[in-house]
């Protein structure tokens, strides 16, 4: 749990100065309240998502749901056309309703809204009808001048990539909002929350929508791209808002906080069973006048009410999974003379859409669940994009042995990193697993797609070769086992391996490194090669930032796509290489 101190503390007591202008800007005005009439609450539905990465066309996943015989049926789920099917659906239940994301609504996306710096990503949202967007680690991937050009528009160029190459950009019609992210003068880089009211006069209601990232994230993001901004604690930043949107005549609060939880042991997205991670110190400290948490980060599906858990925090938790494949379908019934929630109820619908096939077989459509028809403007929209990126994805990149996932193809990258900067001197390479966001699956004879590898790959990282000591080796493998935040072990190209011990007290758990079978000197020079989002102390690997003299190679794609025409087909590596590491 964060502890309080007394730097967050005086961030608490500034927050409401701060935020005066915004407040001002967001906040709509409202009547003053009478007792309204007795008849009935007022109901407003909430539709939520939460890390859709740019995922315009179906993603080729399945989410369980139950089959009404103690087991579970896959059903295939996604794609933005399927989406914008799904969420009308569930906004023609609702006279007064809100559409919302929890963060990660763009970066680590699809090659045909990547290539085009997730542009069709906004253009779709704008297309479904978004209201709000809490800003997640992902959308500082290539930084926060991109980041402020996909809320506001325009073609000026931030990336290696050209803006508006397939049409001008208009910007995102919806709002960012990131209540905890504090540029250099102190003021959040987005404002901090929204009010909307719904309903006339004794019926009206606000509801107030605060979005905030997790304060994790720089050690999630390329520090460069987050330089001079500071990412507060979640829940010290919701209680000082509490008070504000209450005086704002708020009735409702919703909270969309891109950090999250899981459940486990259940496949079915509307429980929550044994509920862990991140998210539950974060409630646990949250102002019990929060209604609802739309969650993310996680990519898990849970809806719960949290005051099974700690009954003084009866909070409705939800998460939709990820890549759009489900939908949230929160409501609220909202008191507007005792102007409070009384009841609210949620549930997650999965986004059915068209079968495909796995390496386990065919996913097929069911009747369990419903199906929806893509929405035809969205559809044509997507078609644009995608038809512009053919020439991309659909370009041969060299050949496989067989298909590749998890350590295995993170050691491939590794081996083709290693040798991409060979002239640079480079010994090893290390690889992040959370790097690698997709199976490598070969066709017909091996083949593979530029669409595959960038499907893998999909961050535009460069390479990177900086010299390291052995001390400096250790350290930096020890940090992947340090025990803050997730467990990372990186993994090496062929010729290194090393051995943990996770019994050993944090600092002494990497017992053993080895370099072409000779153990590694503590005071000898290595030539090492990562990726750019390791070496700018991405994932918290802070050891790599360290070195002053680094030589930049090519972007990391290109260099996987090499070592698999180099020799086709290239082998998927079978040798363990990090000895002390589950199955």
């Amino acid at each position: 749990m964060t502890q309080f101190t007394a730097k967050s503390a005086r961030f608490v007591r500034l927050l409401p100065a701060l935020l005066l202008p915004i407040v001002a800007a967001c906040a709509q005005p409202g009547s003053v309240r009478t007792a309204a009439p007795d008849n009935g609450p007022v109901t407003v539905g909430i539709i939520a998502i939460n890390d859709f990465h740019g995922s315009l066309e179906p993603p080729r996943l399945s989410v369980p749901t139950p089959d009404g015989k103690g087991g579970s049926v896959p059903v295939p789920a996604g794609g933005a056309a399927w989406l914008a099917s799904a969420v009308d659906t569930v906004r023609s239940g609702y006279s007064f309703s809100l559409t919302v994301s929890a963060g990660d609504l763009i970066s680590a996306s699809q090659l045909s809204s990547s290539i085009y710096l997730d542009e069709p990503t906004i253009g779709v949202a704008n297309r479904i009808g978004l209201d709000f967007n809490a800003v997640g680690n992902h959308e500082f991937d290539r930084g926060r001048a991109e980041l402020l050009r996909m809320q506001n528009g325009g073609c000026e160029k931030h990336t290696p990539r050209q803006p508006c190459a397939v049409e001008p950009f208009k910007g995102a019609g919806f709002r960012f909002l990131a209540a905890s992210t504090l540029t250099e003068s102190g003021q959040p880089l987005f404002p901090p929350y929204a009010i909307r009211s719904f309903g006339k006069g004794d019926r009206e209601v606000k509801v107030a929508v605060i979005g905030l990232t997790l304060k994790d994230t720089p050690s999630l993001v390329s520090p460069g791209g987050i330089k001079g901004l500071r990412f507060m604690d979640e829940a010290d930043t919701v209680n000082a808002l509490v008070p504000i949107l209450k005086d704002q005549g708020a009735d409702a609060i919703v909270l969309l906080i891109h950090q999250g939880g899981a459940q486990d042991g259940s496949g079915n997205p509307n429980t929550c069973i044994g509920l862990t991670g991140e998210i539950r110190p974060i409630l646990d400290r949250l102002d019990p006048r929060v209604d609802v948490v739309v969650s993310g980060h996680t990519h898990r599906s849970y809806v719960c009410n949290y005051g099974d858990y700690n009954p003084a925090k009866p909070i409705l938790l939800t998460s939709a999974g990820n890549y759009g494949t489900q939908v949230t379908d929160i409501t609220l019934s909202i008191d507007p003379a005792a102007g409070r929630v009384v009841d609210k109820r949620a549930k997650n619908l999965i986004v059915q859409s068209v079968p495909y096939t796995s390496p386990r077989g065919t996913v097929a459509n069911t009747d369990l669940v419903p199906r929806f028809a893509p929405r035809g403007d969205v559809a044509a929209y997507v078609t644009t994009y995608t038809d512009a990126a053919k020439a991309f994805s659909q370009r041969p990149a060299g050949r496989l042995a067989g298909p590749a996932s998890g350590r295995p193809l993170a050691m491939l990258i590794a081996d083709a990193q290693l040798a991409a900067t060979a002239n640079a001197g480079a010994q090893i390479a290390f690889m992040n697993p959370f790097g690698v966001r997709a199976a490598l699956v070969p066709g017909t004879g091996g083949a593979l797609t530029y669409g595959d590898l960038y499907a893998a790959q999909p961050f535009n990282n460069t390479l990177v070769t900086q010299s390291l000591s052995g001390a400096d080796l250790k350290a930096l493998l020890e940090m992947g086992f340090d025990g803050v935040g997730p467990e990372q072990a990186l993994i090496p190209s062929a010729g290194f391996t090393y051995t943990v011990d996770r019994s050993r007290p944090v600092g002494q758990r990497i017992v053993a490194m080895r370099f072409n079978g000779q153990p590694i000197d503590p005071n000898g020079t290595y030539r090492v090669t990562t990726n750019s989002f390791l070496a700018q102390g991405g994932d918290g690997f802070t050891v790599l930032t360290a070195q002053k003299v680094a030589q930049v190679g090519m972007p990391d794609l290109d260099a996987l796509e090499a070592w698999l025409q180099g020799k086709e087909p290239r082998a998927v590596p079978g040798e363990e290489r990090v000895v002390g590491l589950e199955p």
